[in-house]
């Protein structure tokens, strides 16, 4: 396979073609590498680069020199797929690897075997720029795919460029010793990679698992993959959600994932001209927030008011749910519904909770204004080291127009405002508890496409 860099700078892959696995695919012949210098297709004295147009400081490479770099490489080495590096592109990831890796690696091969290679899917073309970056016209003209290594700024792309290539020459086989040890590392999957040991098997008085040095290889794998599960739900359940989790890698994540529970406060919440007071029971509300704690898993849904006749109207709903008539009138509402549970403050829906886990939970709030609690207040992205503590969760939801700061202040954590592109908030209780429940429990999976 034939990798041509156009670079300012041919010198930085001067080390790095002669190290380690990359050098052993050279000398193997599996890769081949060509270098185009920007400057050395300029006149001499000629500036490779040039003011950006408009306000603003910084330097541009020159469109042409882009264009007479690109065209000079494909005369000579051949037509190939061209990546250019900006922090502006698609995010380099496991998935984007192996999709590329397929299409320029494994394709071409099949297509050897057909005797119709296409020259493209055999040459890769990395243009690296420097300075601002590349004139927007030139990469739309010419990229295959624009690609970033993360959401940071660099000096240009020659580092990118070394990056891809580590994760993407990995990937072709010869490359790597054990293929196995691709297939079963991180990002391959699910989840994360297990936890690796080598002796001494006593370290800083810390010692290798004993399942690991058993000998038992079905309870080592069976301990592996529950390790895996573990660090990946508690450090990237981020990646987890993303990844298109089978129904058993979700059955072992499921382990490590604390029970959630929620509460709907129809006391303990703000009525007119902020007063704390109290709000009706609405059988919406129950129904719908019943459905989406079904979807997301909730163990139990509690309908929190102070209110005796509040109650009674809870009491004669759930009466009707629970019963025969209501199951044969509606299976999935029974179903939903059968995890509600009444109660007549915070602190018996806590009591309660304490009672099933053994352990108090950890309380989170929302709300859809701002408070002073800055302390508390979480994303949608700290599911992990919430996880990782091993207590349940309960998640507070509050009606008429919230929760008091009482509560608030008794709570653990708050998730920021649900927030959309206008100045408009004012969601229902059951559109936000579905939101929530989606963006802290719910499954994300990716479309894997180059661009």
């Amino acid at each position: 396979m034939k990798i041509s860099i156009i670079t300012v700078f041919p010198e930085f892959y001067q080390e790095f073609i002669k190290t380690s696995l990359v050098a052993r695919a050279v000398e193997n012949k599996i890769v081949e590498f060509n270098f185009i210098k920007f400057s050395d297709l300029t006149s001499a004295g000629q500036r490779i680069d040039e003011p950006v147009c408009g306000p603003g400081a910084g330097m541009i490479i020159k469109p042409e020199v882009l264009q007479k770099s690109i065209e000079s490489c494909v005369q000579e080495h051949g037509d190939g797929y061209k990546i250019f590096f900006s922090p502006q592109g698609k995010k380099l990831e496991q998935p984007l690897l192996k999709l590329l890796a397929n299409k320029l690696y494994f394709c071409a091969q099949e297509e050897k075997i057909k005797k119709t290679l296409s020259v493209k899917n055999t040459h890769l073309i990395l243009i690296c720029a420097r300075y601002e970056g590349i004139d927007e016209r030139v990469q739309d003209y010419y990229a295959d795919l624009v690609m970033s290594i993360g959401d940071y700024v660099l000096m240009g792309g020659d580092l990118p460029a070394q990056v891809f290539l580590e994760g993407f020459l990995r990937l072709i086989p010869g490359v790597v010793g054990k293929q196995e040890s691709i297939e079963e590392e991180s990002f391959s999957g699910s989840f994360l990679d297990y936890p690796e040991y080598g002796l001494p098997v006593e370290w800083k008085d810390k010692n290798i698992p004993e399942v690991v040095r058993s000998g038992n290889h079905a309870q080592i794998e069976k301990w592996r993959k529950e390790q895996a599960a573990k660090k990946t739900i508690c450090r990237r359940f981020d990646w987890f959600i993303s990844s298109q989790p089978s129904k058993q890698d979700i059955e072992i994540a499921k382990q490590f994932v604390p029970n959630h529970y929620v509460a709907l406060m129809h006391n303990q919440i703000l009525v007119q001209d902020g007063r704390e007071g109290n709000s009706s029971i609405t059988s919406l509300d129950i129904h719908d927030i019943a459905r989406s704690a079904a979807t997301y898993g909730i163990k139990n849904y509690f309908v929190v008011s102070s209110l005796q006749d509040q109650h009674k109207i809870l009491n004669t709903f759930l009466n009707f749910w629970h019963s025969k008539e209501g199951k044969d009138y509606n299976q999935s509402r029974f179903d939903a519904v059968k995890a509600i549970l009444p109660a007549f403050s915070l602190n018996e829906a806590i009591k309660a909770i304490k009672e099933k886990e053994g352990l108090d939970p950890i309380i989170i709030a929302t709300s859809a204004k701002q408070h002073g609690f800055e302390d508390k207040i979480i994303d949608y992205f700290s599911q992990g080291r919430l996880f990782a503590l091993q207590r349940p969760v309960l998640i507070l939801f509050g009606t008429a127009q919230g929760l008091s700061d009482q509560v608030l202040d008794r709570c653990d954590y708050l998730l920021l405002p649900l927030d959309g592109l206008t100045d408009y908030n004012h969601l229902s209780v059951r559109s936000a508890a579905a939101i929530v429940l989606d963006r802290w429990l719910g499954l994300k999976p990716k479309v894997m496409v180059e661009k």
